[in-house]
This record gives C-alpha cells, structure tokens and sequence, in this order.
C-alpha cells in the first residue's frame, strides 16, 4: 500500500498526482500488467456501465421496481479494488452494489433477474437492487441500512483472524455513512482487533443531495482522519483503474501479512442521481461535465489504443461482446418466471 499521501478533488474534477501514486485523467503509471489484465479491467467497466444503463431504461418501462441506485462513473474504483482480490476473500457493500457484484463475476443473467424482481435473480427475485448476494463467491451483499455494512464486515473480518484463513474482507461505503456512529465504532474495534479488514471509501462528494462541505466540519479529506486510530490511510484518484488497483494490491498484500486493518479513500464520482428518482437540482450540470472529462469508461480504452496496448477494433469487439451479454441478460429477466407466492417465508431464520 502506498504511503499516506494527499491528493486534492474538489468540484473541479482534479486530482493532483504524488508518491506512489497513480497519474490522474486515467493514464496510470507504468502498469506491469499483462494486455489481458487491462483489457478485462476494460470489459468489466464497459459491461458495469452497459448493465447500469441497461437498469435505468428497464426502470422507466416499470419492469425494475422500488429503488435504484446506479454506479455510473464509479466503474473503476470498483473494478481496481476487487482485481486483486482471491475467490476466499470477502465482499461487503452499500446499495450502490451492481457495479461491485459485476466486478466480482456475479452473473449477469441471475443480477438482472433479481432486479426485475424475477425467481430466478440471486436473492430468488426478494432482494432487489439493494440486496445482491452470493455467498458461493463471497459477496455477502449490498445493504440498505447507510452504514449497515460495516460491521457485518467487521464481523467477518474477525472470523478470519480468529481462523487464520490468511483471508481479507473489503468493506465499501460512501461519504454519507461517515457521519453514522456505526463508522466510527467499527474503526475503532478493528483496529483494537487488528482485523485484516480493509475499508474502501468511495467518495463521491455526495451524500444524497448533500456536497460533503455541507455535512462534514473541517477537511473534506477523510483519510486523514482516520491515523486517529491506528490505522493507515492512502488516498487515489478513483477514476483512475490502474491507480487504484495498485494501491489495493499493496493494502492487500500488507493485509495477508497481518499489518491490518488499513483504509483507502477513492476520490470518485457518480455522473447520474443518488437515486433513479433523483433530479440532481443540487448540482450543476459544469461540475458533471468538468468529471466527465475523466470518465474512466472513455478515457482508459483511449489510452490503451494510444498506447498500442490494443487496437482499435479489439476495443469495439468488446464492446460489441458486452452489448450482446447485457441485452441477453435483461432478455433473460423478462422471461424468467415470478416468484410463487408460497415461497413467501422460504429462506427466513427467525
């Protein structure tokens, strides 16, 4: 993981670049990945925001029902933490969760079904957008509850340390949750525990309809925070893949080892509503248009082919690739039966 180092993100969109740190615009640095790495770190982020635009047309047809929170221009936060990750380690989320289920290799199909509220969706059609699990891939859900999620994952995070499975569980959150007391209970505990547990805050600048300066005394910086109790921090720019890919690599590696718990800020941003539902009369349309110079989705394929890492047609056949498997998937969604009625109490504990 790279040493705590400060980076800038206001409502410009810039991220300044410093130590280990990974250049902003998603250039990246001297990657050492292979051409396959990079071009599946493309597809993911193509087939998230595919399937996002995919939910969004389904939910103005009335076909996805109750809430919807999309993960457009947040792509590559999701996609650079969970690459490093083994099929053992643990996957914890907020309700902003396809883009982290996607990126997990959830399928497709099962996602999407579970957001038409189908039988054949991951959570048998009960979940919805809010709730991906699958516990076979170690996705132990997107959760409603802002903040919810963070000692769910705390208590995994124990069960591995207590194990010694050699395991780690990532947690995701948004700026919003900071402000619960559950935030600050689990960081504390964590690192009273040591837990190998590494907390990923994607901060988008919003909480709701809220701008961070507006709810938050102080810095609008949160990693600095957090050395308050023993934990190390680093901050990357969010837009960029690569950047934030190596830095979870290093918190990963230094996790295994027993040097946990550790904290990464993603500097990200969503270019749509908090929800479906949301006008977005809080912002201005320049702030969205100053991030959608860096939208990773755009920029990095064009630095691959400028780069001659690949060309031009072997982006367009991905994109080709990824359109078929996302109209296949909400083809299967609308075709996937209701559930039955009598599997109303089926799966509940207590």
């Amino acid at each position: 993981m790279a040493s705590r180092t400060k980076a800038t993100s206001g409502k410009s969109g810039k991220t300044s670049k410093s130590g280990d740190q990974a250049a902003s615009n998603g250039t990246g640095t001297s990657t050492g990945y292979s051409k396959d790495q990079l071009l599946e770190m493309y597809r993911q982020m193509y087939l998230i925001r595919q399937f996002e635009v995919a939910c969004g047309e389904n939910y103005a047809r009335g076909l996805i029902r109750g809430f919807l929170h999309l993960y457009i221009g947040q792509e590559a936060t999701g996609v650079g933490t969970i690459a490093p990750l083994n099929d053992d380690d643990y996957i914890v989320t907020h309700y902003r969760d396809h883009g982290h289920a996607i990126a997990r290799g959830l399928d497709v199909n099962r996602s999407m079904a579970e957001l038409f509220g189908r039988k054949t969706g991951l959570s048998k059609g009960k979940g919805g957008s809010m709730h991906l699990f699958d516990a076979a891939k170690k996705f132990m859900g997107g959760h409603a509850i802002v903040g919810g999620q963070l000692p769910l994952a705390l208590g995994l995070a124990f069960s591995q340390k207590y194990l010694d499975t050699k395991g780690v569980t990532v947690c995701y959150f948004g700026d919003g949750s900071t402000n619960q007391g559950l935030y600050h209970e689990t960081l504390n505990l964590a690192a009273v525990w040591k837990v190998p547990m590494l907390f990923v805050l994607e901060n988008n600048g919003y909480g709701m309809g809220s701008a961070v300066e507006r709810v938050r005394a102080g810095s609008p910086d949160f990693y600095t925070d957090v050395e308050k109790y023993g934990i190390e921090a680093a901050v990357v720019d969010g837009m960029d893949v690569i950047a934030v890919r190596e830095a979870t690599e290093q918190a990963v590696k230094r996790l295994r080892a027993g040097d946990g718990p550790l904290f990464i800020e993603a500097k990200t941003f969503r270019y749509v509503g908090h929800s479906y539902a949301d006008g977005q009369k809080y912002r201005g349309s320049e702030e969205i248009d100053e991030w959608r110079k860096r939208d990773p989705v755009e920029v990095y394929p064009q630095m691959l082919v400028k780069r001659d890492i690949a060309t031009q047609k072997e982006i367009d056949d991905l994109k080709a690739a990824v359109d078929e498997e996302v109209v296949a998937a909400v083809k299967f969604a609308e075709e996937s039966p209701q559930p039955d009625p009598d599997e109303l109490f089926d799966d509940i504990y207590a």
